[in-house]
Parts: C-alpha cells; structure tokens; sequence
C-alpha cells in the first residue's frame, strides 16, 4: 500500500469519525420532531439515498448474495433491530440533553466488544486488558454509587452497537449494501407507523416549511456519508490503525456537549469519563504494541 494510500485513508477515517461525532448537531436541527419521527426518516431516505448510490454503482451483485441466503436474511433482521434501537435511543439521548451519557457508551464500545470477543468468541484476555476492562468497570460503579443506578442510555448504546457488529461481521456485504438491506427491512414498519400513529405537528410533510423537509430528507446522506468514508479508509487502513481513529467520534460528542449544549458534567461524571479514559489508553497501548510486534514478525 502507497503512502498516498495511507494519507487517504486517514482522511477518510477523519472524516468518517468526525461526521459521526458532529451528528449530534443535526439532530439538534430537527429537535421539533420527535425521535421516532426523527428515526422513521433516518429508515426511508437512508434507504432511497444509498439505493441510488448503489444502482449508479451497479453493485447490486452484493445484496443479492445475501438475500439468496436465509440464514443471512435472519442475521440481517437481527442487525436491522439492533440498529434501529441504538439510532432511536441515541436521538432521544441527544435531544434530551443526554449527549454526556450518549458519548460515554462509545467511549465504552471498544472495551465492551473485547467482552464480547471473550464471551462469544472464546478470546484470551491478556492483563491489560482486563485491567482496562476493570477500569471500565470501576466508571460505571461511580455512577452507581453516585446515583444509585447504572448508566442505561450509555450501556445500552455500547452493548446494542457492539452486538452489531458482532452480526455485521458474518454477513458478506460492505457498509454501504448492508445500509441498504437493513432500513430495507425497517422501512414498511416505519411507513406503518409514520401512517397510523405518528401525530406530532411536524408528522405532515405538507404542512412542514420546506426547509424543514429538507433538513429531514438529509438524514439519508448524513447517514450514509459517514460509512462510505469508512468503508474507504478501513480499504486503505491497517485495522489497528483504523481503531485509533473511533474516538474522535465520542471526543466531539463530549466536547458539543460540555462546551456548545452547557449539559452539566459533575464531579463523579468526570471521574466516571476519567477512568474509562485510563481504561482505554491502556486499551490502545495494547494495541500498539501487539501491532509492532506483529509488524516486526512478519519484516523477518
């Protein structure tokens, strides 16, 4: 791989990452509706948006590969459930002014899917990482003690995006025809509700202004923008490397959150975000030095 190869890819990790943290800022735009709403517009012009990319690309091949299988098709419905719980409890969480807690799950993601690798895939932990995962753990018993209750919106928002993944990786499909294949699935429940129970004022497009509809209509690419430009750099990233960039997206969510929407961030949160911080440097030295390793291995 070239080093142009390697300036891109981090261009588009950059990208990828930052637009997923700044998402917060759109939603923020189109706070008049509520989240469902919100969510059932995320479905339908994600669906159309990558539908026509895909059909300009002539890239259908992918997607009929999966829906020629059926235990595809069941994985797909899995994904497509988990998806839609972390994207409508992630707009609440925002528009709630629960940005802090939301931010908190994605710090807490990649030591939730090193749990997963563990549990469900039989993965040896070596010492740092469970001393990062107790570390995690401690973050989470702060606001336990602290408040009495564990940190739902946060533990909800790692543990449905970590099981995601876990379920994206079985499937033999890019971001982009997976987008496709999941609000594919979302869109005629979407449709249902949207025509049988959404009532809020801003439920009929026709007497919404047209700025408005438009912001709504952009949900499809602030959706699949973000994972095109993934899916570039992780072609042109060491994987390692690619992982490095995941927490810009929770870094500009807690920035947003603190410095531009003034939710409050008390002593025991910033503990609580102070070790998940330790907890994850620890994770990522890890990382490192286990690709250095690797690196030298295979230069001999």
């Amino acid at each position: 791989m070239t080093d142009s190869d390697q300036r891109a890819g981090v261009f588009y990790a950059i990208a990828a990452y930052g637009l997923w943290g700044g998402l917060p800022i759109y939603l923020k735009a189109v706070a008049a509706a509520p989240a469902e709403e919100i969510l059932l517009h995320r479905v339908i012009w994600s669906l159309l948006f990558t539908g026509l990319l895909i059909a300009v690309a002539r890239r259908f091949g992918r997607v009929k590969t999966v829906l020629a299988n059926r235990r595809y098709l069941l994985v797909l419905l899995a994904s497509s459930l988990l998806i839609a719980v972390n994207w409508l409890l992630y707009i609440w969480a925002v528009n709630n002014g629960r940005l802090l807690e939301a931010s908190l799950g994605y710090y807490i993601n990649p030591l939730v899917n090193v749990l997963f690798g563990l549990l469900l895939l039989r993965e040896r932990l070596v010492p740092l990482q469970w001393l990062a995962v107790a570390l995690a753990a401690a973050g989470i018993a702060v606001e336990l003690v602290a408040f009495g209750t564990v940190p739902v919106i946060a533990l909800t928002l790692a543990v449905s995006f970590s099981l995601y993944g876990v379920l994206r990786k079985q499937l033999p499909v890019d971001p982009q025809s997976g987008l496709l294949l999941e609000t594919a699935i979302l869109t005629l429940p979407a449709l249902l509700w949207w025509g049988l129970w959404a009532d809020s004022p801003t439920a009929n497009l026709f007497e919404n202004p047209a700025s408005f509809n438009l912001l709504l209509m952009a949900a499809g690419p602030v959706t699949a923008i973000p994972l095109m430009c993934f899916a570039a750099a992780a072609q042109r990233l060491n994987y390692s490397t690619l992982g490095m960039f995941q927490y810009l997206a929770p870094s500009c969510m807690f920035l947003l959150a603190v410095w531009v929407y003034d939710e409050a961030l008390q002593p025991h949160k910033l503990l609580t975000f102070a070790l998940i911080w330790t907890a994850l440097a620890i994770f990522s030295t890890h990382g490192l030095l286990q690709h250095r390793r690797k690196s030298r291995a295979t230069s001999r």
